[in-house]
């Protein structure tokens, strides 16, 4: 997770992760890629990191497991 959150420009820390995903919930009919707290170059990044389909579309499948459990 880290590594992604790296990648998005964010703290990527526990902590800082920990913070992100509790202060940005997804409800269940909002898309990760959809959400409206990401800039534009962190949506293509998420999609491209989708469109990979290996560790890098685990990391994005967790962080949006995560946003809508909100834990």
């Amino acid at each position: 997770m880290k590594t992604l959150f790296d990648q998005l420009g964010l703290p990527s820390d526990g902590k800082g992760i920990d913070d992100f995903i509790i202060a940005h919930p997804l409800a269940p009919d909002i898309k990760l890629v959809e959400a409206d707290f990401w800039s534009d170059s962190q949506k293509d990044l998420l999609r491209e990191w989708l469109l990979a389909d290996g560790e890098e579309a685990v990391l994005v499948d967790q962080l949006n497991e995560r946003l809508h459990d909100g834990k």
